[in-house]
């Protein structure tokens, strides 16, 4: 097995920071404004969801027509070692831009290269940046409920609290960075 590198800061245009066992809000955005059509959402809220429980616990994720935001804590590896957010977001945005080109008939890159993460520091802000993620396409314009938009997840509310629970009374686990 390869050894991976356990260094969870990472630079591009925009520093970003990772800490074990902390939700992160992420946004990603598509190469050009224009936006994507309703069957290609669908393709991506898809891979946004399929690592859910395996390299991430996905609380919320919201494919708008030019941007995708997630809410994610990620998981530990067979080691102990968190999943690092380039390595999710490097499988996330290289498999739909695969798939969207695919259904498209397209080829090269759809995401930018850049993306924008925060890690949350609390309860106050993890219900903020839940809430942010749900009223997204109402302050667009695009439903009058937040329910109503098909390309919004949000884990159910008892499991957003078991979650936070066990996190709150989680076991050290090995190599805590």
């Amino acid at each position: 097995m390869p050894v991976r590198a356990h260094n969870y800061d990472y630079h591009r245009r925009l520093p970003h920071y990772q800490k074990a066992d902390r939700a992160i809000f992420v946004t990603f955005r598509k190469l050009n404004r224009e936006p994507f059509a309703a069957n290609a959402r669908d393709v991506i809220l898809q891979h946004c969801l399929h690592d859910d429980g395996r390299r991430f616990i996905l609380h919320a994720a919201i494919v708008m027509p030019d941007h995708v935001h997630m809410l994610l804590t990620p998981t530990r590896d067979q080691a102990g070692w968190p999943y690092s957010l380039p390595e999710i977001l490097k499988l996330i945005k290289g498999v739909s831009a695969r798939s969207v080109n695919k259904l498209l008939g397209s080829s090269g890159p759809i995401w930018q290269e850049e993306s924008f993460d925060h890690v949350l520091r609390s309860d106050e802000s993890f219900a903020e940046k839940l809430g942010y993620i749900r009223q997204n396409p109402v302050r667009a314009g695009l439903v009058k409920r937040a329910e109503e938009y098909p390309w919004l997840w949000v884990e159910k509310e008892n499991q957003i609290q078991d979650q936070r629970q066990r996190q709150r009374t989680r076991v050290s686990a090995p190599h805590q960075p």
